[in-house]
């Protein structure tokens, strides 16, 4: 019997993954740092008219383009004279799971079956977790999903405790731990006790799966407005929704569309903190895994991420906990859709953009997802109040503090998205590799770097030697 510690289990982590994901990331590898991220996405995942494909059989994809024609009103009335964009949503609710989440386990779960897996495995605390449960349910396979969902006192937040009660719907075993590193060890203990498949966030499968978002959602607005979007919002996690769409976009020749990704802004807050771990209301789309995730995308369960915003993302703008759950009723009232807050956050950053755009301008916002009793505001705003979080009426701009105060705008002037330069994005993904040990870059090293950040190799060299003399 193989030895179950955690330090033999952790060990074992590269060996555990290449036999749950039926990927061979060695033949991609050009150096300890640069691989060729195009050629795995090509081999491994599938064309774009294949995965229409698979999608359609399990009744994912082809969700409605809505123009919030009450809220782009809003906005011109609140705008300076001629501005105020006109703003339509992608309505990824509209999926069998409620999100966009369907479209990254789609493939999977059938890559899974192609290859023989008796079962797949996630772990996610947010809509994945029921969209790999309900496209197992769809593909015949068994699933388990690891949650990471209470603190030390056993409190979990109505979001997470109702996405765990839909994954056991759907016919999935949930394993519910406390907020810790355990997460990761017991997820690959699972793999590697259970045999099955790795339905990861982070492979190509995953990533080949929300190209269709971003494909669909061009030609549906070329049909609407006679053009491409001039902006698609996404909200931004892991980035996996953020690269798919982009990459979708590229696909359908909407090579001249900027794409923008938007966060809740948690800073202050640590994401692996029991303190922090119910004093925030949102489980994703935020900071704590956006920043993150741009500046060492790697970090994730897989040896390489298929996901990479930094390759793709024009704009990063963050919002607060408040301003969301303000759009949030504010969908509700004037354009008649209760859609859950995560999806939200790009709707909310795609107000404030909007504001600064001509009339003729069209913003795409290209995800929703389900409500329920546990994901509305209502719900969520009470659990931070037991939770010692102040909330009250003001400007989010000024007054709130992540943890500590969430504040709700008195008036939709009070939105007011923040930008965050993606150059100190670069320059943080730089201080990554040094961290681990890299003071030199190869010549590879600098071809990769230059597509992995969007600079050129001169600007590259200047922004490490920076970081290397400077930190």
């Amino acid at each position: 019997m193989k030895d179950r510690s955690y330090s033999a289990v952790m060990a074992r982590k590269n060996e555990i993954m290449k036999d749950s994901v039926g990927i061979d990331y060695d033949k991609y590898r050009i150096t300890d740092i640069a691989f060729d991220y195009e050629r795995m996405m090509e081999e491994v995942g599938y064309s774009l008219e294949e995965v229409e494909e698979i999608q359609r059989e399990t009744g994912v994809g082809n969700t409605p383009l809505i123009e919030l024609k009450n809220i782009t009103k809003l906005v011109r009335q609140i705008s300076a004279s001629g501005r105020g964009a006109r703003i339509f949503l992608k309505d990824e609710a509209a999926n069998p799971s409620g999100s966009f989440k369907d479209r990254r386990a789609s493939i999977s779960v059938y890559k899974a079956k192609e290859l023989g897996f008796k079962g797949v495995i996630a772990a996610t605390s947010g809509n994945y977790g029921a969209a790999v449960a309900s496209q197992a349910a769809k593909r015949g396979l068994k699933c388990i999903v690891v949650q990471e969902t209470f603190d030390s006192r056993g409190i979990g937040q109505p979001e997470i405790l109702e996405k765990g009660r839909a994954c056991e719907a759907y016919g999935a075993e949930v394993v519910q731990l406390t907020v810790g590193p355990e997460l990761f060890y017991y997820f690959l203990l699972l793999l590697e006790e259970t045999g099955f498949f790795n339905a990861s966030l982070y492979t190509p499968y995953g990533i080949a799966g929300v190209e269709t978002l971003g494909y669909e959602l061009s030609k549906q607005c070329r049909n609407l407005t006679g053009k491409d979007p001039d902006y698609v919002v996404v909200t931004h996690a892991g980035g996996g929704n953020l690269t798919g769409t982009a990459r979708g976009l590229r696909k359908a020749g909407a090579y001249e569309t900027k794409v923008v990704g938007a966060s809740v802004n948690l800073s202050g807050l640590h994401m692996a903190s029991d303190r922090d771990f119910n004093r925030k209301s949102f489980t994703t789309g935020h900071t704590g895994f956006g920043i993150p995730f741009a500046v060492y995308p790697d970090r994730s369960d897989v040896p390489r991420n298929a996901a990479r915003v930094l390759r793709y993302m024009d704009r990063y703008l963050l919002v607060s906990q408040g301003e969301v759950f303000y759009v949030t009723e504010m969908l509700a009232r004037l354009e008649g859709m209760l859609r859950g807050p995560a999806g939200n956050t790009s709707l909310t950053a795609a107000i404030s953009l909007a504001r600064e755009l001509p009339e003729d301008a069209v913003v795409v916002v290209q995800e929703t997802e389900y409500t329920g009793a546990g994901k509305l505001p209502s719900a969520q705003l009470s659990f931070a109040i037991e939770n010692g979080v102040e909330v009250l009426r003001g400007d989010p701009f000024v007054l709130d503090k992540p943890g500590k105060r969430i504040v709700i705008p008195e008036k939709p002037e009070q939105i007011k998205a923040m930008d965050f330069p993606l150059d100190r994005l670069r320059k943080s993904y730089l201080k990554e590799l040094v961290k681990r040990g890299y003071h030199k870059l190869a010549e590879e090293d600098l071809k990769f770097l230059s597509v992995d950040l969007r600079l050129n190799e001169d600007k590259i060299v200047e922004m490490f030697e920076e970081v290397l003399n400077n930190g």
